[in-house]
């Protein structure tokens, strides 16, 4: 099973970005993406992030990604609850 990951960007350059997943940072390419600033939310997969997405994604898909894997998002502070991180979950991004 092939899983994306839903990462806030924290910095652009040279066609990389530094994204945050509930704290995990990590650099992924940003080729594919364009206009791509910090604040935006992206789906990362394999080390790149593939889409843009909107707030209401990204809270959407960590609900479903909490309950598969058997923790959940606290809508206040980002931060998840449970025994994994989401990095952790993929090994990378």
């Amino acid at each position: 099973m092939c899983v994306g990951l839903t990462a806030k960007v924290v910095n652009v350059s040279r066609g990389t970005a530094l994204v945050d997943a509930s704290g995990a940072r990590r650099k992924v390419s940003s080729a594919l993406l364009r206009d791509l600033e910090p604040g935006d939310y992206v789906m990362v997969h394999a080390g790149a992030a593939i889409a843009k997405i909107n707030g209401n994604d990204e809270e959407e898909t960590d609900s479903l990604m909490g309950a598969l894997m058997g923790f959940q998002m606290d809508s206040q502070t980002g931060s998840q609850t449970g025994s994994q991180n989401r990095f952790q979950m993929e090994g990378t991004l």
